[in-house]
């Protein structure tokens, strides 16, 4: 558990669309990491939302989860001076699977760190 970050490290934290950060690693991304309500995608603080349940609260689209990671990376290369601390997203309370989850951050950026098992 993550419970301090160093200036240039970014806690990413598993969200949903509508920002609405009400437990797990979101709710301690909202009071401790400068994670912002409303925003369910994306670096506020020293937090990074990175959305695997939808509107609804429902898995988010196998598709729809490719695009984040895009966008993730995105940011990683785009920030080469920060390191972007991945939790387990999408294991908690959206219920995918690590295994899935694991794959779709394959080929990550060097400051993406991965959670251990996911290495």
């Amino acid at each position: 558990m993550i419970t301090s970050l160093k200036e240039n490290q970014v806690f990413v934290f598993g969200s949903n669309e509508l920002g609405e950060h009400i437990g797990g690693s979101a709710k301690q991304a909202l009071e401790n990491f400068g994670a912002i309500n409303g925003i369910g995608e994306g670096l506020t603080g020293q937090s990074y939302a990175f959305p695997t349940l939808n509107r609804s609260f429902k898995q988010r689209s196998h598709n729809k989860l490719r695009i984040s990671v895009y966008k993730l990376y995105t940011v990683c290369y785009k920030n080469p001076d920060k390191e972007f601390l991945l939790t387990k997203v999408g294991c908690g309370i959206a219920g995918f699977s690590e295994d899935f989850m694991k794959k779709l951050f394959k080929n990550s950026p060097q400051n993406l760190i991965l959670p251990n098992d996911w290495i």
